[in-house]
This record gives C-alpha cells, sequence and structure tokens, in this order.
C-alpha cells in the first residue's frame, strides 16, 4: 500500500528527473548555436580567405591590362574566375573608378566602383553575398583596383548540412541520455520495489513484518480517532517452537512456520490484518467489532492450530499462547496497546500455554510489581540483602547428621523476607541466577570453611544448580575456584539439578555431570518424579543420588498413589546403586513408612526447619541425638 509520504516522494522524483533533463537539454541547445555560430564564422573567413587569394592573382595578371589600357587582356584576366562557381561577377578598375573590364555569371549585375568604405575595409558581407576589393600596384602604386562578388548560397548550404549534422547529433545525445535515465529510474525503481518488499514483508511467511505492523496499526487507530470504533490487537507467540530448530534444524523450522501463517490467514476475516513480527511471534488486527472478535478469533486459531502439521514426513503439533488487548480501552497509544497484549499473552503462557488471555489493569499491575522485583533483585546482591539458610539432612540408618542443604533468602529492608517462589522465576528468566547462584556456592563453601574453622566439623553442604548455570561455560571453573577458597574437599560438596533441567540438552548435561564428578562432586537429582522420571534417562546420568519431592511424601501414608510412587522411586534408585533423599518430612508417620521403604536420608521439619548460619552453628555445637529428631526453633 502506498502511503502518501511514498507518492510524493515518487512525484517528486519525477519532477526532479524531468528538470534534470531540460537543464540538459537547455546546456545542450546552447552548446550546438554556439558551435553553430562558430562554424559560420569559420566558414565566412575561409570564404574571404579563398576569395582574396583569387582576387589577388587577378589583380598580379591585370598589371599590364592597366598600364595599357587594354580591356581585353583585362577581360580574359577576369574569365578565370568562372571557375570558382561563387563568384557572381568581377571588375577591373582605375584609380579613378573607371572600369576596365567586367565578368558576370549568367544574370548577375555587374560590379560597381568599390566605394570608399569598401576600399578601406577590404571585404563587405551583405545578406546574400560578398564584395572584397584588391588594389593593383605596380612598383610599389597603386594603379588600380579589382572588386570580386561572390554569392552565399555555397556558404549557407554548408552551414545548413553543419546545423542538421550538430542538432541530430544534440538530439541524439539528449535521447540516449532520456533512455539511460528512463532506463535507470526503472532500476532504481525495482530497487525502490525490492528494498521496500524487504523492509515490510517478512520473507519466510511472505507476510507482513514487524516494520508493516507498525505502520499498519498506527493507521488503524488513526481511522478510529477519526471515525471512532475499536481497533483490536491478538500477539500470538508459538509455545516451545525452540525444540524444532533444535531438534529438525532451522529450515524445517521455517516451512513449519509457513504453514502456520497459512492456517493463521485462513482463519481470519478480510477486514483482517495479520503479521510476523519475530521469530515464533505473530501478531493480527482487528479493524471492527475487536471486543467480541478477540477471544473468537483466538479461539479459531487455536483450533485450527491442533491438527498436527506434515514437515518434512514429520507430524509436528504446535500450540499458541496468545493475548488480546483492545483500542481505546486498553491503551490511548500504540506502545501501551502492544504492552498490554504482551503482558496477556505472557499471562496466558504462565497459565500454562495453549490458551489466550485478555488483557485486565491487574496483569499490568502484575507486570509492574515483576519489574520492581527485578529492578531491587539486581541491588540486592550489591547490597548484600540476599542470604543463605540451611536445612539439616539426618540418616535414617544412624539417626546422624549427613549434611545441609542451601536454600536461598532475600531480606529486602522495606518487604521483609521475600518468598523464593517469588524472586527465583524473575532471576530465572532475567538471568540474575546466574551471578546469584555464582554467590551462593561461594558464599556455602565460605560458610562450611567458617564452621571448620570454629570447631565444628566438616560439614557436607548441598547447592541448587539452574538451568541457567548449567548453561554457563564458566560453572566447572567457579565451583573449583569456590573449593580451593574455602578449603574445602570436592566431596563435601553436592549438586542438586532437578529432571527438568537435566532434560533440557541431555548430551550438554551428560557431559556436564561426568565432569563435575571427575573433580569428586556428589551429584544429586531435585525434585525426582515430578519431571521425566524415566529409568532410561536416569541411567544416562552419572548421579549420586535422588531427592523425592514433598509432593508425594506430603500425603502418605495414605494416599495408595503417592505410596506406590515412592516406593517404586526408592527400590528403582537403590538398584541403580544411587542413595535416597526424603523432602518435606513432617510427622511421624511418614518417617516410619519411609524407613520401612528403605529411604536412606531425610529432610523436613519433623528434624529440623532451615536456619541461619547462627542458628545451624548453635545446632552443631549442640550436636544431633542419635535419632536425629532434634529441632531448630522457627
Amino acid at each position: 500500500m502506498k502511503t502518501p509520504e511514498t507518492i510524493a516522494t515518487a512525484g517528486l522524483g519525477r519532477w526532479l528527473t524531468l528538470s534534470n533533463l531540460a537543464s540538459a537539454a537547455t546546456a545542450l541547445l546552447v552548446a550546438s548555436v554556439l558551435l553553430i555560430v562558430f562554424q559560420f564564422l569559420l566558414l565566412r573567413s575561409a570564404m574571404v580567405e579563398d576569395l582574396g587569394v583569387q582576387a589577388h592573382i587577378v589583380s598580379d595578371n591585370s598589371v599590364a591590362a592597366l598600364l595599357f589600357n587594354d580591356g581585353r587582356a583585362g577581360t580574359e584576366t577576369l574569365d578565370a574566375l568562372a571557375a570558382s562557381p561563387s563568384v557572381q561577377a568581377a571588375g577591373i578598375f582605375t584609380l579613378g573608378g573607371r572600369q576596365l573590364a567586367s565578368y558576370t555569371r549568367g544574370r548577375a549585375a555587374p560590379v560597381a566602383p568599390p566605394s570608399p568604405a569598401l576600399l578601406e575595409a577590404g571585404h563587405r558581407f551583405g545578406f546574400s553575398r560578398l564584395e572584397l576589393v584588391r588594389y593593383v600596384d605596380s612598383q610599389d602604386i597603386h594603379i588600380g583596383y579589382v572588386v570580386v562578388r561572390a554569392g552565399l548560397e555555397r556558404l549557407y548550404a554548408r552551414l545548413v548540412g553543419y546545423v542538421v549534422l550538430t542538432l541530430s547529433i544534440a538530439l541524439s545525445s539528449l535521447a540516449a541520455a532520456y533512455l539511460l535515465v528512463r532506463r535507470m529510474r526503472r532500476r532504481v525503481k525495482s530497487a525502490e520495489a525490492h528494498l521496500h518488499y524487504l523492509a515490510h514483508v517478512d520473507p519466510v511467511t511472505g507476510l507482513p513484518n514487524r516494520h508493516a505492523f507498525n505502520e499498519r496499526l498506527l493507521s488503524a487507530l488513526s481511522r478510529v480517532d477519526q471515525a471512532g470504533g475499536s481497533v483490536g490487537l491478538l500477539l500470538l507467540d508459538l509455545d516451545n517452537f525452540k525444540i524444532v530448530n533444535d531438534t529438525l534444524g532451522h529450515q524445517c523450522g521455517d516451512r513449519l512456520l509457513k504453514l502456520v501463517a497459512q492456517r493463521l490467514i485462513a482463519c481470519l476475516r478480510s477486514v483482517d490484518v495479520i503479521c510476523r513480527i519475530g521469530g515464533d511471534e505473530f501478531a493480527v488486527i482487528l479493524e471492527s467489532d475487536a471486543g467480541a472478535q478477540g477471544a473468537v478469533i483466538s479461539a479459531k486459531i487455536l483450533a485450527a492450530l491442533a491438527e498436527p502439521f506434515d514437515v518434512d514426513v514429520h507430524d509436528i503439533y504446535v500450540t499458541a499462547s496468545i493475548g488480546i488487548s483492545s483500542y481505546p480501552q486498553d491503551g490511548r497509544d500504540i506502545e501501551t496497546l502492544i504492552r498490554n497484549a504482551d503482558t496477556a499473552m505472557y499471562q496466558a503462557k504462565n497459565g500454562g500455554k495453549n490458551a489466550f488471555e485478555l488483557f485486565r489493569p491487574e496483569l499490568d499491575q502484575r507486570v509492574q510489581k515483576r519489574l520492581s522485583l527485578e529492578v531491587n533483585l539486581r541491588k540486592a546482591l550489591e547490597r548484600g540483602e540476599l542470604m543463605l539458610y540451611y536445612q539439616p539432612q539426618f540418616s535414617l540408618k544412624d539417626g546422624r547428621l549427613v549434611g545441609l542443604e542451601t536454600l536461598l533468602r532475600w531480606n529486602h529492608p522495606e518487604l521483609g523476607l521475600i518468598s523464593p517462589a517469588e524472586f527465583i522465576p524473575v532471576a530465572e528468566e532475567s538471568g540474575l541466577i546466574v551471578p546469584i547462584g555464582r554467590w551462593a556456592l561461594r558464599e556455602a563453601c565460605r560458610q562450611v570453611a567458617a564452621w571448620r574453622a570454629a570447631g565444628l566439623g566438616d560439614v557436607h553442604v548441598s547447592v541448587n544448580l539452574s538451568a541457567r548455570q548449567t548453561k554457563d561455560g564458566q560453572l566447572i571453573k567457579d565451583i573449583i575456584d569456590a573449593l580451593r577458597e574455602a578449603g574445602m574437599s570436592p566431596g563435601q560438596l553436592e549438586l542438586e539439578i532437578t529432571e527438568t533441567v537435566l532434560m533440557e540438552n541431555v548430551h550438554a548435561n551428560v557431559e556436564l555431570l561426568q565432569n563435575l564428578q571427575t573433580e569428586g562432586i556428589r551429584l544429586s537429582i531435585d525434585d525426582f518424579g515430578t519431571g521425566y522420571s524415566s529409568m532410561a534417562y536416569l541411567k544416562r546420568f552419572p548421579i549420586d543420588q535422588v531427592k523425592i519431592d514433598r509432593t508425594f511424601v506430603r500425603d502418605i501414608p495414605g494416599d495408595g498413589d503417592d505410596e506406590a510412587i515412592t516406593t517404586a522411586i526408592i527400590a528403582m534408585a537403590h538398584s541403580l546403586g544411587l542413595s535416597v533423599v526424603a523432602e518435606g518430612v513432617e510427622t511421624e508417620q511418614q518417617l516410619d513408612f519411609l524407613r520401612k521403604a528403605g529411604c536412606d536420608i531425610m529432610q523436613g521439619y519433623y528434624f529440623a526447619e532451615p536456619g541461619t548460619p547462627e542458628r545451624i552453628a548453635a545446632f552443631l555445637r549442640n550436636s544431633v541425638t542419635q535419632e536425629g529428631t532434634a529441632r531448630i526453633s522457627a
């Protein structure tokens, strides 16, 4: 679609082209006229010179005729001018002006005695003739003069030929220039059209791209401002599309995007506009009845995407998360409208994906809270607001303390203790979890060294690793540096990784765990049973321990399913030579069930609540009872 600015620019370009061509034509015409005038002066000068030579020859041969007053001899001398077609007439005159002899061609009038002006100038040009006079000298004394008159027809004929040639060359040059400019302009227009295509069209799907989306959305909002109504905006993000690129390749991913675009188009009305604005992100502009149609069209889109896509003999299932906002209800400008649709889309994604969500003001408040949380979290590490709590772990075999799990806490100066469930996801999404995890690792190792220095023995400690940390190329170096600085044995450190994190990139994580195990560090799978829970996967990882998630421990004994799952996990782990830790043990009945099932290690409020380093130090000083039922007060 051509905008007024585009049309104005094209008109200005044409005007400049014509103006330049007109200027070039004028310059060429002026140059041609100057060349013609110059050529005319050259031809005239040549004619004067040629006629002067002939007159000089006649004057030299007329001396005797004048001295002896021999008219016949003079006539014979003038007859030689018949060989020059330009000469019309000639005459030999005495100094007194009496004509001695004359020559005329055809019906030409005879020449008259020269006037004083002609004698002084030597020649005179008229419109149709040239008159030239030469003195006849005898012993350097003027005895008469010869007058020759020539017609200018041949000069004009030659001049016309030169004019035709010059103008032909000029016009040919101008025509060539015009054709060249026209050809260049076609190429420029073609290049401009191609650049416009590249700037406004997504090359993979053929849909309008982000730049075109911004223009069309702005245009739609302007129409609403002028004529009323509303505009709906749908932001659609494909769920887990990265897995397709990672497993089947980007070419397959591009083909899938093209098929997705075709299905989306089929779901829309003719007045709606769909654009691809990012890798796996699409936007739909609904220009009429947006409030009622947003949810209806979103439901149609989700239903259309539910059918599998046939891509290179693969059946690929795709879901999407959609956020809906409308103008002017949900935003008075384009930035706010897009941001609110994006907020609603992420709410749909966080709610389980494969869903759509309408924007509500409380969603924006939630986003603002998250942004505030991220800003404060960035400062928390610098200000020393983060701290580690430690929860004891006990052996069911002999009741002794076998280790401490580190738990991250945030003590905000104004908000107080903030739940890890609130700030850990923010740290993961923002990437802050990497420096925070690095700090937690060093702090845990430093604390173990401090307890040892206080005479409390060598304590084993476990630290959780996040998904981001496992992808950090500096992870192993950071771990080794932390152990070295604390003077801590690698065997005293245990790293916990969840099943979900392990399965994100199996090959890379297997290599990472093997390198960590080579360093002597113990490895544990956290929250076991909530992810893949496959023995085929479990035996591939070089781990030492599994931790049963508290969701299975919470309802035992009494819940038959949880009892069966817990018993199976313990048996499976033991069959692979792994020890088992149960989290969230809070009652004696849970303790008895897990002991009978063969669980190795337990942790939970039944034994001890998580505590600060100072409380853990007091706990270590007082030692642990043989049954392992010592508690730390909250």
